[in-house]
């Protein structure tokens, strides 16, 4: 198995557990809600939690996507700054070694 492969297995694992919590914290919510109205038969507390359930996976979904959404955003941003920065140093490197042999030069031919 290759890494890439090891990679992409270990981050569907991760999406299965994350996937797993959210819809426990979902379940846990949806019960202390639906606790809380005491005249609810049985079937109506289960229809109650089982759409609350699924409204918070809905809501965690969309927000696991904009968190993805931002944090391309934010590495393409710093990927382009990184590059900028690293032509700027390239840059200056080159004059300070171009100024370097100038000198170097100036002194030998002085000498």
């Amino acid at each position: 198995m290759s890494s890439g492969e090891e990679r992409t297995l270990v981050q569907e694992i991760e999406g299965h557990l994350l996937l797993a919590a959210a819809r426990q914290e979902g379940r846990a919510a949806a019960a202390r809600t639906a606790s809380r109205l005491g005249w609810l038969t049985d079937s109506q507390r289960d229809d109650l939690e089982r759409h609350f359930e699924a409204e918070y996976l809905a809501l965690a979904r969309t927000s696991w996507q904009r968190t993805a959404e931002r944090a391309a955003e934010l590495r393409h941003m710093y990927e382009a700054r990184y590059r900028a920065l690293r032509q700027r140093l390239v840059a200056w490197c080159v004059l300070g070694g171009a100024l370097l042999a100038a000198t170097s030069l100036l002194v030998l031919a002085a000498a």
